[in-house]
């Protein structure tokens, strides 16, 4: 089985699922943020999924730095632009099974044994 897997390589969350991924013999396909982006259909078939709610980062200082207006009335649609816009706001890691039936969002390793072993 190999399973997406997205994030921002210096996350130590990422580095977490990366390592638990590798000694669970997980393959999976890394993709990179910073250098590849975020694609909004992606981001609107996980939000489908698991809700924009849970994927939008709002703990994370790009959601922090933004200004009022912006954080003000959020919506799936603004939150789904922001994401795209500014990838670091997804919730770190986003893997998705390779069938895309399952989607996961953080890291939680009994969630992922079920998800994926």
């Amino acid at each position: 089985m190999t399973i997406q897997f997205y994030g921002i390589p210096n996350c130590d969350t990422v580095k977490k699922a990366r390592k638990w991924c590798d000694a669970n013999d997980i393959e999976y396909v890394f993709h990179d943020y910073k250098k590849e982006g975020a694609d909004p259909d992606n981001l609107e078939r996980w939000a489908d999924t698991v809700g924009w709610e849970v994927l939008l980062n709002r703990r994370g200082t790009t959601f922090r730095k933004l200004d009022e207006a912006e954080k003000a009335d959020m919506t799936r649609e603004k939150a789904i632009a922001l994401m795209a816009r500014h990838p670091s706001m997804i919730k770190r890691p986003v893997a998705e099974h390779e069938d895309g039936a399952r989607v996961l969002v953080g890291f939680t390793p009994s969630e992922w044994e079920n998800a994926f072993c």
